[in-house]
């Protein structure tokens, strides 16, 4: 399998070349040149473990490692995470709730970034090279690709968030590490902000061959790579129905679009669900065709107050027919005013997919009544996505939501929603009070830049 980029001037990569290269030389994003179809492997996958269906999904993608050290990778990547299942499917009323949080850091991003940091050891180690990551997190990346990578050889990890804006907890995650490799920086402004820091810095080529910049966020593809499989492992755990609809709380695209991608393989996932919070962006793409940026709104689910999704731009690489020119000129648009559109004639762009936004009232009331109902407490991400997912549900479909996170890691908003609950977890309550480390910055280029020269 080789890789393109969405600009249509990088192609022919290998999926190593890829992970190194995390955002395109071009600018663009990088893709598979195909999407393989697994529709008549679905029942052999069946009784698998969730690394050995790791394995039968990732092993189409990477054809450059062996078989044995890609099983090697994936067999550690998920022997840190405290549920054997990996990744439970639990029903709670009408709606299946996929946990995704049973990793280091309690976050779905673990499923992605402790599979990415063994292939980035892994290539160092076969190359002899080192490496500087630099991410941009609004709260559950950072600590993630922290956890995925800290104390690694031959690599140093820079992440940058929005200062004041993560949860304490999520803060509290990436900077009570204090490993020499890692580098919490608190930028002051949105999330939107750093992933703008993060795209120009990595646009610079000259500075990025020179300092070695390797991408944890999910421009990466190998972490997008590794969300698809949990799709296939919901899909086991209903039963393997004939179809069924997911709904996926969504700020930069990266998770839905695993669904698109595994939808793509002949996954019969009848609706992708997109739940937003006020961050409407997406929500409103869907129902216009118009993409247009507004004003960043600070909500209670943080991780999704986004108003530039960068995974997006794969998806519409896939909708206008893998058109790098057209796809070229609507980023370009979008990049200069703030706006582009697509026109389309159909009640909907795209029938594969439904989108719908929620308050932060509806998500505190979320939160109250699948406790007070179901005692079951969801953290207010996944929150969101259960209240979009209660307004289309389709009785005759089986409908699963992804829940991003362990609740204990939002606890001044389950605070809020639940005050006589006490949400705690083991490894968030041993964080309190120990010593941390961090840098605070203006979203000044340059100054990102002379931080990663001096501290080589």
């Amino acid at each position: 399998m080789k890789y393109q980029s969405t600009r249509g001037k990088v192609s022919q990569l290998t999926f190593k070349q890829a992970v190194m290269m995390g955002l395109a030389s071009d600018g663009g994003l990088l893709l598979p040149e195909s999407i393989p179809d697994v529709s008549q492997c679905l029942p052999e996958f069946k009784n698998l473990t969730y690394a050995q269906l790791a394995y039968e999904v990732m092993s189409l993608y990477i054809t450059d490692i062996e078989e044995s050290e890609l099983k090697a990778i994936i067999n550690k990547s998920y022997a840190t995470f405290s549920h054997p299942d990996i990744v439970p499917l639990r029903t709670i009323g009408d709606i299946n709730i996929l946990e995704l949080f049973h990793g280091p850091t309690l976050a779905f991003k673990d499923v992605a970034l402790q599979f990415l940091g063994n292939v980035f050891e892994h290539i160092l180690k076969e190359s002899g090279s080192r490496v500087n990551i630099l991410g941009a997190t609004s709260g559950d990346t950072g600590s993630a690709a922290i956890a995925g990578v800290r104390g690694k050889d031959n690599i140093d990890v820079y992440i940058m968030f929005p200062e004041g804006k993560t949860s304490p907890l999520q803060e509290l995650q990436m900077t009570s590490v204090l490993d020499a490799n890692v580098h919490n920086i608190g930028i002051n402004g949105s999330f939107d902000d750093c992933q703008s820091l993060l795209k120009t810095i990595f646009s610079d080529l000259e500075f990025k061959d020179s300092y070695q910049l390797a991408a944890v966020n999910s421009v990466n593809w190998a972490r997008v790579l590794a969300q698809v499989v949990y799709y296939f492992s919901a899909y086991n755990q209903l039963g393997q129905p004939k179809k069924f609809d997911v709904c996926v709380p969504t700020g930069n695209f990266g998770n839905v679009l695993a669904g698109y991608i595994a939808k793509q393989m002949g996954l019969p996932i009848a609706r992708l669900i997109i739940a937003t919070n006020s961050n409407d962006i997406l929500a409103r793409f869907f129902r216009t065709g118009i993409y247009e940026r507004g004003d960043v709104n600070f909500t209670h689910s943080p991780a999704m107050d986004i108003q530039v999704a960068s995974n997006f731009e794969r998806y519409l690489f896939y909708k206008l027919d893998q058109n790098a020119d057209k796809l070229t000129e609507f980023m370009k648009k979008f990049s200069e005013t703030g706006r582009a559109e697509l026109r389309f004639n159909s009640e909907r762009f795209d029938r594969d997919f439904v989108a719908a936004s929620v308050s932060n009232e509806e998500t505190i009331q979320t939160v109250k009544k699948y406790y007070e109902t179901f005692n079951y407490l969801v953290d207010p991400h996944t929150a969101v996505g259960i209240s979009v997912a209660e307004k289309v549900i389709d009785a005759d479909v089986p409908l699963v939501c992804l829940s991003t996170a362990h609740p204990a890691k939002f606890n001044d908003v389950m605070a809020q929603a639940l005050p006589s609950v006490e949400v705690t977890h083991p490894s968030l309550e041993v964080l309190k009070g120990r010593e941390t480390r961090k840098i605070v910055m203006d979203a000044d280029i340059e100054a990102i830049k002379s931080l990663i020269k001096e501290t080589q």
